[in-house]
């Protein structure tokens, strides 16, 4: 009786150990060749489905062996929403963890130096990682601008420039808040320690250099175009720059006009009104910034295009004039 009790439990080991290393075998990679794809799990999806939806896609061997597997390792409620770059030859146990420490799939999102806010609406809706009419909803609230620490109407000026490395169907809200946060890091560790030698608040810094930035592409004339801006500022005359006018056009159509320079309605019409606009026109790079804090020290009060992305400087309106009919007029009339 002994022995064949002894018999039996050896069966029921032998049996036990088969089905574990054959469950274990199923934990093993689907295929050894390295094939990316991407697999989104919704929000709401259970452990079950979701095992189920990686078998189907042949991701893993056995949705029910992982599933168990899972539930072993005590992260079945664990699973987190997202778009995943998974492959068959990596084990069930990989490709859950991945899914379980939300490591989704992100894409790149440039910003660049001097677009303003509607620029990257479209920018994120064309790269399918936003909502535009949602995003540029969150970015004109001045509720959530003020959450964020930004006293100002809106987020205009505050998207910092950069490459942003975002996952899709993030919220509206959270993209903006990545831009801004990154905004307030270039702030506190590379502006401030200027910032705090000056007299302008940090909103005037932000919408001067916003106009820096859009007056010129060359990084060695930023800070000459700050000087004559500040120079303009500390004598009491209007800064008369164009981009200031055109962002408070609705609609814009390409064509400055004469009535534009002398409406008076447009509260960004630097040619009418005296001192800063409202706000920043479009968002400004850490070199813009710097210029506006660190601006070349020259008493000019001018500057006209040469037509070749640099700019004719002067100090007094005469020089100007002289510079305008070299550099513009001569040119419309050829």
């Amino acid at each position: 009786m002994l022995r064949w009790l002894g018999a039996l439990s050896g069966v029921v080991l032998l049996g036990a150990w088969l089905l574990v290393q054959c469950g274990m075998r199923q934990l093993e990679p689907a295929s050894a060749e390295p094939q990316w794809q991407i697999f989104a799990v919704e929000r709401g999806t259970s452990l079950a489905v979701v095992a189920r939806h990686l078998e189907q896609a042949s991701l893993i061997r056995s949705a029910r062996v992982a599933e168990l597997a899972a539930r072993f390792d005590g992260i079945a409620g664990r699973l987190q929403a997202g778009e995943y770059e998974l492959s068959p030859h990596q084990s069930a146990r990989e490709i859950l963890d991945t899914i379980t420490a939300g490591k989704v799939k992100t894409y790149p999102a440039t910003v660049p130096e001097g677009i303003r806010a509607t620029d990257i609406t479209e920018r994120l809706q064309e790269s399918g990682l936003v909502d535009g009419e949602a995003f540029l909803a969150a970015v004109q609230d001045p509720e959530f601008a003020r959450s964020l620490g930004i006293n100002a109407d809106s987020l205009e000026g505050y998207l910092f420039p950069d490459t942003y490395h975002l996952p899709r169907n993030l919220a509206p809200k959270d993209v903006a808040r990545a831009m801004v946060r990154r905004f307030e890091t270039v702030w506190r560790n590379e502006i401030e320690p200027l910032a705090k030698r000056q007299s302008l608040t940090r909103h005037e810094i932000v919408t001067l250099a916003s106009i820096v930035e859009k007056e010129t592409a060359s990084p060695e004339e930023r800070p000459l175009i700050a000087a004559v801006f500040l120079n303009r500022l500390k004598r009491g005359m209007r800064l008369e720059t164009d981009p200031t006018v055109i962002y408070g056009i609705p609609d814009f159509d390409g064509n400055l006009r004469k009535r534009d320079l002398l409406n008076e309605g447009n509260p960004y019409n630097t040619y009418r009104i005296g001192g800063l606009p409202p706000g920043p026109i479009a968002s400004p790079g850490v070199d813009a910034l710097r210029a506006v804090l660190s601006p070349s020290q020259t008493d000019h009060l001018y500057f006209v295009s040469r037509n070749d992305g640099t700019h004719f400087f002067s100090s007094s309106y005469r020089e100007h004039t002289n510079a305008v009919n070299r550099f513009q007029k001569r040119r419309a009339h050829r």
